[in-house]
């Protein structure tokens, strides 16, 4: 049984938020037809990807340069503190990370409502019934849409009538046509406003296809008053110029050697060469999402934990906004 459940320009303002504007709907469309004519034929073929190419999570930034406040950043976090995969297959009772459900455009909505409704792109949602949600504190929801091109997550979701309506602490539309952010100062169902989607480590990437094409999403125990774009909300009051703003990229050294650890590490250590990791959410230091599989293997994904705090270092992707 797998826990990724099937059923049935950086920058702009995201036009989605309090429903979403003609524009949006009129460009999504576009891309869907054409992705749609180039996939006739071809067997298991998506009509989107998950996000544009040029999109932050999907950036190569392998050349980008060093941050002037790198070290500091490494300190504050744990030099000799280690990676923690936060995903694979069962501990304490259920699976561990955080789960996703894709669905086909023919999916209903139905109602859902939030306790931080200011923040949440309002409802109804395309949350099927029997959707997983997260075991653990977070109880996040995340619905995939690949056929409208539409991603869905909500935050410490409830189930209400068999899954006829949810109750949330928050929600997020995401176009995955669009790099359009969410409005700065808003969260999302991660706290630094971003998707959550895009930066899990899914075992068809890591085992079956070999490769990591996008930026990977990550935890700190000690953030600050402060977020870079992408993200687009802080998580605390901390003043401290060491800690990690939301939105912060880290890059794992390109001399850091992964060649004696199992494959599955390798495709993660690759990726964080390439595309890096970034802050997402306060939590343990240096722990890295995954969606939960029950085909994932436990103790090759351990091999992550040798791997040191001092073996990255902090790019420069922007500013810190307040």
């Amino acid at each position: 049984m797998l826990f990724l459940w099937r059923t049935g320009g950086e920058g702009e303002s995201n036009v989605t938020q309090r429903g979403e504007g003609l524009v949006a709907k009129v460009r999504r469309a576009a891309v869907v037809l054409g992705l749609a004519a180039a996939c006739v034929g071809a067997a298991g073929c998506k009509l989107c990807t998950d996000f544009p190419a040029d999109n932050p999570w999907n950036t190569d930034i392998s050349g980008y340069p060093v941050h002037s406040n790198s070290a500091n950043y490494i300190a504050a976090m744990g030099a000799a503190k280690t990676l923690h995969p936060d995903f694979g297959t069962f501990w304490d009772g259920g699976p561990i990370g955080i789960p996703y459900v894709e669905i086909g455009a023919d999916q209903p909505r139905v109602p859902i409502s939030f306790y931080y409704p200011d923040e949440s792109d309002p409802g109804p949602y395309p949350i099927p019934p029997d959707a997983p949600i997260e075991y653990g504190s977070d109880h996040h929801v995340i619905v995939v849409d690949h056929e409208r091109c539409e991603l869905w997550e909500v935050y410490d979701a409830t189930r209400l009538a068999g899954g006829a309506a949810w109750s949330a602490g928050s929600g997020a539309f995401f176009d995955l046509t669009s790099n359009a952010l969410r409005p700065d100062g808003w969260t999302s169902a991660d706290a630094a406003g971003l998707p959550i989607y895009p930066g899990l480590v899914r075992y068809d990437e890591v085992v079956e296809e070999g490769v990591i094409d996008h930026a990977l999403r990550f935890t700190v125990s000690k953030s600050q008053k402060g977020f870079i774009h992408p993200a687009t909300h802080h998580a605390s009051d901390s003043t401290n110029a060491n800690h990690a703003p939301m939105g912060l990229r880290l890059r794992m050294k390109s001399g850091h050697s992964c060649a004696a650890l199992s494959s599955e590490a390798r495709v993660i250590c690759t990726a964080l060469k390439k595309y890096g990791m970034i802050v997402a959410d306060n939590g343990s230091d240096w722990y890295i999402s995954g969606a939960p599989d029950p085909r994932w293997s436990d103790d090759n994904l351990h091999d992550l934990s040798s791997i040191p705090g001092s073996a990255f270092e902090v790019v420069d992707t922007g500013p810190i906004l307040h």
